[in-house]
């Protein structure tokens, strides 16, 4: 395991680690807006930057995008200097006119001493921070629905010629991994809309309860079932009655509610 310096303090991190990882654990705060740990770092948002050093660098330091940098030996890491405070209130202030209205980026600006941006806002006011945070989670999970599209002050999230996508299963990730609720949906117990497309809710056979879309549930069997043992049949049953189910296989174990 590798030692390296966070903020004077000697840490060890795993073979394979990130500063960002390695610095959070060392209890060093860094803000980001792209980074998931389910998912491969990014770098997107450039908030997580820190300063680096060694031993024999004289002095020498660099800026580095803690998600993306691999810890190692001797390492020495600075999250909180005047340099690295200066540059995430320059992203912040850039990301405050893409977004003036988002309470997110409000509050983390204001952290930073940033009550309102430094340029012009943007006349459309929108509160889609382009973290590709969504897009990356539908990728992952092998959908691919949604996407980046055009370019400059005009990219923007959306799906295939802004049309209903067709891959869509309608699983909400992209909206529940949003930082600032910037996808809408609505879910009923018979329909789910998201992304102008409407899915048939799915029941639980146990409870009742609507909690899953059919399409979902039809792209997961289908998936996964050759590496996971996972088929249709599991996707009847709501998350809680699933835990009762497995509760109730175990005797002494008390039940849960």
């Amino acid at each position: 395991m590798p030692t390296l310096t966070i903020n004077g303090k000697k840490v060890q991190a795993r073979e394979g680690a990130y500063v960002l990882e390695a610095a959070r654990q060392a209890g060093a705060e860094i803000p980001t807006l792209c980074h998931f740990e389910g998912l491969e770092p990014w770098g997107g948002c450039r908030l997580c930057q820190v300063q680096i050093t060694k031993n024999g660098w004289d002095g020498w330091k660099k800026m580095v995008v803690g998600c993306m940098f691999p810890v190692e030996e001797g390492l020495i890491v600075l999250t909180d200097t005047d340099e690295v405070r200066e540059t995430r209130r320059v992203v912040l202030d850039l990301l405050l006119a893409r977004c003036p209205e988002t309470p997110l980026i409000q509050a983390m600006a204001k952290k930073y001493g940033i009550e309102r941006t430094s340029y012009v806002p943007n006349p459309e006011p929108t509160d889609c921070i382009l973290c590709s945070l969504c897009t990356r989670v539908c990728d992952h999970i092998e959908v691919s629905a949604i996407s980046t599209a055009d370019r400059g002050a005009g990219k923007e999230i959306a799906p295939p010629f802004h049309e209903p996508p067709e891959a869509c299963i309608g699983c909400l990730a992209c909206a529940e991994i949003c930082p600032t609720d910037f996808i809408p949906f609505k879910t009923s117990h018979v329909s789910r809309s998201i992304w102008g497309k409407e899915f048939e809710m799915l029941r639980c056979q146990d409870c009742g309860r609507a909690h899953i879309t059919k399409a979902q549930a039809e792209h997961h069997a289908a998936h996964r079932a050759e590496t996971t043992g996972v088929s249709e049949e599991w996707f009847r049953y709501c998350d809680s009655c699933k835990r009762k189910r497995q509760a109730a296989r175990f005797p002494g174990v008390p039940q849960l509610a």
